[in-house]
Order: structure tokens, then C-alpha cells, then sequence
């Protein structure tokens, strides 16, 4: 993932020190139930579409930026699905330290706009769409989870955002 400018002016005042920072995922449908994945160029693995807000930035907006940004695909958030926390804080190899809470949207292709995926803005080597029940691999433990998420929120008639509590287990 590439960093985002705010967060490099943050580590320079902060150094490693840990960061709560909000980030959004987007499960995007096209018309026939495909979902769109991108293979990391990072880690090699197939993920759902996910960045980091922006300052002042709605997570909606993030959303619909990333997948363009990612992929060149022209998307609208329909649903909120999730908002969760990473369970623990991650260690990423130059010693920053993070925790982020996602929202999750499900989204739908912009009318009119591009649906062709792409490699966008380099953080990827590979977008395309996929039927669910043949999804490429390896995928992020990430997605998988965000999937089962997704799936509960379009089971769930209330159409109700999904909130996970370690509280309440």
C-alpha cells in the first residue's frame, strides 16, 4: 500500500509510534455478481479493494477514490456493510506501528462510468472480476474476512450495518 502523504509527515513528528487510522473497503459488484479483487503487489495475494481516509475525507468518498485510483473502475457505495477494528496493532517492516477500523461498503458500478479494470496506481499487479465461487488465490486473510462480513450484512434482511464488539464477543 502506498503511504499516504499525512501519514509521512505524522512518522516524521511521531516516528514508529502507534497510529488509529480509518480505512475503507469496497466489495464491488457488477451486474452478473462478480466481484472485483486486485493481486497485491505488496504481498502477491487477491484482495478487495481497501485505502486509507484522507484527512476531512468521508469513508464514502474513499471508497469510490480507491477503486478508481486501484483499478480504474467507476464505482457507487450502496451499502454500508461493517464497521470493525483490526484486532491487534501491526508491525509493518520498517517498524511502523498501526490499527485501523474499516468500513466496509458494498458497491455497485457507477452508470456510465469505466468497468474494465486495470493496475491503476501501481499497488497492483493484476484487477479483474471474479464469480464468487471461484475466486483466485491465495487471498488476503483480510478479504476472506470482510467476505464473510458481506455476506452476513446481504443475509440479514434489516440491511443493518455489522458491528463487532470484543466486549460482547
Amino acid at each position: 500500500m502506498t503511504t499516504p502523504t499525512f501519514i509521512l509527515n505524522l512518522r516524521k513528528k511521531i516516528g514508529h509510534d502507534p497510529l488509529w487510522l480509518v480505512g475503507v473497503t469496497a466489495f464491488v459488484r457488477d451486474a452478473t455478481g462478480r466481484v472485483l479483487l486486485a493481486k497485491r503487489a505488496d504481498t502477491g495475494e487477491w484482495a478487495l479493494i481497501y485505502g486509507i481516509n484522507e484527512p476531512a475525507e468521508e469513508p464514502a468518498d474513499t471508497v469510490i477514490r480507491e477503486a478508481k485510483e486501484e483499478t480504474g473502475v467507476d464505482v457507487t457505495p450502496d451499502f454500508l456493510a461493517s464497521v470493525t477494528s483490526s484486532a491487534r496493532m501491526l508491525t509493518y517492516d520498517n517498524d511502523d506501528q498501526a490499527q485501523y477500523m474499516d468500513h466496509t461498503f458494498i458497491c455497485s458500478l457507477t452508470p456510465g462510468g469505466n468497468a474494465v479494470p486495470g493496475t491503476g496506481d501501481g499497488e497492483n499487479t493484476e484487477a479483474g472480476w471474479f464469480d464468487l465461487d471461484d475466486l483466485p488465490q491465495p487471498l488476503a486473510a483480510s478479504t476472506v474476512e470482510r467476505m464473510e462480513r458481506v455476506q452476513e450484512f446481504l443475509h440479514n434482511d434489516s440491511h443493518a450495518a455489522i458491528f463487532r464488539s470484543e466486549i460482547q464477543g
